[in-house]
């Protein structure tokens, strides 16, 4: 079982995935943000941004997917598991948009623990947007301060990554994780 399960987690465009694949190339286990895929097969049934149009559907499938993910990681062999985004990344997008939501989600958030988040801040050099990536950059940025505020709420430290070439944030990383 693992004994590590931590998460990668900031704004949109902050290099989450290139860190994530960035840490795969060295040989550590990594599972990848579960939201484009949501959305993808979302546009296939014919919603062409599922987030906006009915948040509460696509936060729920994104809420099953990243459960999955959680119990995939907590019964996987490797000591430390790398995750893109947790849980209570949901509910700081639910936050983002002023929904509200059921309460289960909180209860996720109490009931799957991860063990350290690394934070990336908005860095507006890097960012881009994409079909799936609807924000602007003032938006991620808003977003980053939704996801402070909600991983806070939970109990957690988070350890900004600096920002630097993707060797550099890897290595920050796991230097962190002691790896």
């Amino acid at each position: 079982m693992a004994r590590s399960i931590v998460i990668i987690t900031g704004g949109p465009g902050t290099g989450k995935t290139t860190i994530i694949e960035g840490l795969m190339a060295k040989g550590h286990v990594c599972l990848p943000e579960i939201s484009r895929e949501i959305t993808l097969e979302a546009r296939n049934q014919g919603f062409e941004q599922l987030f906006l149009e009915k948040p509460l559907l696509f936060s729920e499938l994104l809420l099953e997917g990243r459960k999955k993910q959680y119990h995939h990681a907590l019964h996987d062999s490797a000591p430390i598991v790398f995750i893109d985004r947790g849980v209570p990344d949901i509910l700081a997008y639910m936050h983002y948009i002023g929904d509200s939501y059921p309460p289960f989600f909180d209860q996720a958030c109490k009931e799957l623990v991860y063990h350290k988040i690394f934070v990336l801040p908005p860095w507006e050099d890097i960012y881009t947007s994409d079909s799936e990536r609807y924000e602007n950059f003032d938006q991620a940025t808003l977003i980053y301060s939704h996801l402070q505020e909600t991983y806070s709420h939970y109990g957690y430290d988070l350890i900004v990554v600096p920002k630097g070439t993707v060797d550099e944030r890897v290595a920050f990383i796991c230097a962190a994780m002691d790896l």
